[in-house]
């Protein structure tokens, strides 16, 4: 039995009523909505989903119900609207033909000219809104345009321009891109999460807008940071976009500038925090799973860091659930740092590690560290901890340090030293071989540091991953030339190349969109439900394997963005291998090949030679005779 979405908005109310089961509503992305079919999932907490195999597996999002589609659908629905690519068949048969230019366009040629108009827009943000705009009209054209020129879009659509958009979203709000869940919702989240018009929701991206990126509470308006991930899942690994479902928990914001904006989209009061809050969660966490199945992922995005680490500790062994923050930038930046291991032909054992910053990312990425180091060269794990140092905004974490401040996620990086303040003093002290910041403090990293890190070290490591651009700890520009073209960078925003001491460089941007849609693609693909930190741990061995030496030469720490499609398949197989080698996999039966399964069930965005009128076919000629 399949769900449909119905046009008009009466016939909706209707069909609700109907026998049979067929719910409809009203699209909140597309007006009146047409008639769309997925499967239907209804209250799937105890249910399983049929294994999806072979032709099967290609997702129903946009198959279409003819007798409920008008042609002029075909021109509103952005799931179904070809622009000029229609062909004169369509156009007639459909009722539309007039309706558009006479030229029929191929995809590859609207494509091209989307780049020119978005080109003309010198301004990031209004860039971002032309993306927005076309999503809005042309679903397949956006993510073709997204998914092949992903070097160029992604810094649009996602880091660093996305946090400017979210600054902005009560000023540029237009439509509804996602579900906004309040607090004063409480006791009623499964019945707003019931107006989300599709069924078959596999992936959650949530935030409660308290800690995005580097710019601290947005509250409701952090909207663009679930809506731009799930972009990302679709344009980077396929995932179906009718599957994916951006939410909001909007339990209001402290920061009183948004609180006094005439724009602000959210409800109007402090953040409601305690018993209140983590009930409001709980019951959040327990409708999804009602609404779409034990195996719905759950992604937590840009909580703050109070929240984030214990939600991970109490939902991951409960709910098919990650945090991306922790999780996803921990495995990118260890991806980094084994290749750097490679650019500086050294062992984990051999650095000493110095972390500007201890909230959720920089834990992340310590722990994954030492979990690194113990798989692969056998240093136990305590030991491994030795290597790693943090400094807060208390400064050096040591063991008894005065100011307190070492919860219980620092304690284990708290070691016998004098206490300190200044990360230059800390760096003359300890003499870190790799420097890593995340903790949004920008140009923290001064040239007298970058110098200092390369007194002591040949090639010095240093890793600036706070975003957007504006809070990084330091430019590229600034760690080559103060380590006189030494320095092994990566950063967690775009760079431009930079040419000097004879070579030009390239560096890396260590962005989480390398692991987090080709792990959310082995979850979806293989049913996973529960995901520990050693899938993150394969997932960072696996994109470093996939550097090249050609990469590692013009000083990039990871693979070119443009194959970012085809890293997510292979990191998504290996994961997915290993689910079904330790047993934490439920689709079934076992596909033989994975990598083919996981094709199989990809986002196919050309529409060229998809027909969008019925198949038609003949009877036998004797059934068809008059009757006599």
């Amino acid at each position: 039995m399949s769900s449909c979405l119905a046009r008009p908005l009466q016939e909706a109310v209707l069909a609700r009523h109907q026998p049979g089961g067929m719910v409809a509503a009203f699209s909140a992305f597309t007006g009146p909505s047409t008639a769309i079919c997925s499967p239907a999932s209804q209250d799937v907490a105890n249910k399983k989903r049929s294994p999806l195999t072979g032709p099967a597996a290609r997702p129903l999002g946009t198959d279409v119900v003819p007798s409920l589609v008008s042609g002029v659908d075909y021109l509103r629905d952005p799931k179904l609207f070809k622009g000029m690519a229609f062909s004169l068949e369509e156009r007639q048969t459909l009722g539309i033909h007039g309706l558009l230019p006479p030229r029929i366009k191929t995809l590859d040629e609207q494509a091209e000219n989307s780049l020119r108009n978005l080109r003309r827009f010198q301004d990031p943000l209004n860039q971002y809104m032309y993306m927005v705009d076309l999503l809005d009209r042309n679903e397949k054209l956006f993510y073709k345009l997204l998914s092949e020129n992903t070097m160029e879009l992604m810094p649009i659509v996602y880091t660093p321009t996305v946090g400017l958009a979210c600054q902005k979203f009560g000023l540029a709000f237009k439509r509804p891109q996602g579900l906004f869940i309040t607090i004063h919702d409480k006791g009623h989240v499964y019945e707003v999460i019931k107006n989300w018009p599709e069924r078959d929701v596999r992936a959650i991206v949530v935030t409660d807008g308290e800690r995005i990126l580097g710019l601290g509470d947005l509250g409701a308006q952090g909207m663009g940071i679930p809506v731009g991930k799930l972009a990302l899942y679709t344009a980077l690994a396929g995932i179906p976009p009718h599957q994916l479902l951006p939410v909001t928990l909007d339990v209001g914001t402290n920061r009183q500038e948004l609180l006094d904006d005439v724009d602000y989209i959210g409800v109007r009061h402090k953040r409601v925090t305690g018993e209140a809050y983590d009930e409001f969660v709980d019951e959040f966490m327990e409708a999804v799973v009602r609404r779409y199945g034990q195996n719905c992922l759950i992604q937590f995005e840009d909580f703050g860091n109070h929240n984030a680490f214990r939600f991970l500790e109490k939902y991951r062994n409960k709910y098919c659930t990650f945090n991306d923050d922790i999780q996803g930038t921990a495995s990118v930046a260890v991806a980094g740092v084994i290749a750097a291991l490679t650019a500086t032909n050294t062992k984990l054992k051999d650095h000493t590690f110095l972390f500007q910053g201890a909230g959720e990312a920089s834990i992340g990425i310590a722990n994954l560290i030492a979990m690194a180091m113990e798989k692969r060269e056998g240093i136990p794990y305590e030991e491994a901890l030795k290597h790693i140092w943090l400094k807060d905004s208390r400064g050096l974490i040591v063991k008894g340090r005065s100011s307190g401040g070492i919860s219980e996620h620092k304690a284990p990086f708290a070691h016998e030293h004098a206490e300190m303040k200044e990360l230059g003093d800390m760096v003359k002290e300890l003499k870190p071989t790799v420097l890593i910041g995340a903790a949004a403090v920008p140009r923290v990293f001064t040239p007298e540091i970058i110098r200092d890190m390369a007194t002591f070290n040949e090639k010095p490591v240093i890793f600036a991953l706070s975003n957007p651009t504006s809070q990084a700890e330091c430019t590229a520009e600034e760690a080559y030339v103060h380590s006189d073209g030494r320095a092994v960078f990566a950063s967690g925003s775009p760079f431009p190349t930079f040419t000097g001491y004879g070579k030009t460089y390239e560096p890396g941007q260590g962005n989480n969109a390398y692991i987090f849609p080709g792990a959310s693609l082995a979850v979806i693909a293989a049913g996973i439900h529960h995901i520990s930190d050693s899938v993150f741990l394969s997932a960072a061995e696996g994109l470093a394997d996939m550097v090249t030496e050609d990469d590692l030469a013009v000083g990039r720490l990871y693979p070119p963005l443009d194959n970012i499609r085809e890293i997510s398949v292979q990191i998504a197989k290996k994961v997915a291998e290993e689910a079904y080698q330790s047993g934490t996999a439920s689709t079934y039966p076992e596909p033989e090949d994975k990598e083919a399964f996981i094709r199989a069930t990809l986002y196919d965005y050309n529409y060229d030679k998809t027909s969008a009128l019925p198949t038609l076919y003949q009877w036998p000629e004797e059934v068809q005779k008059p009757f006599h």
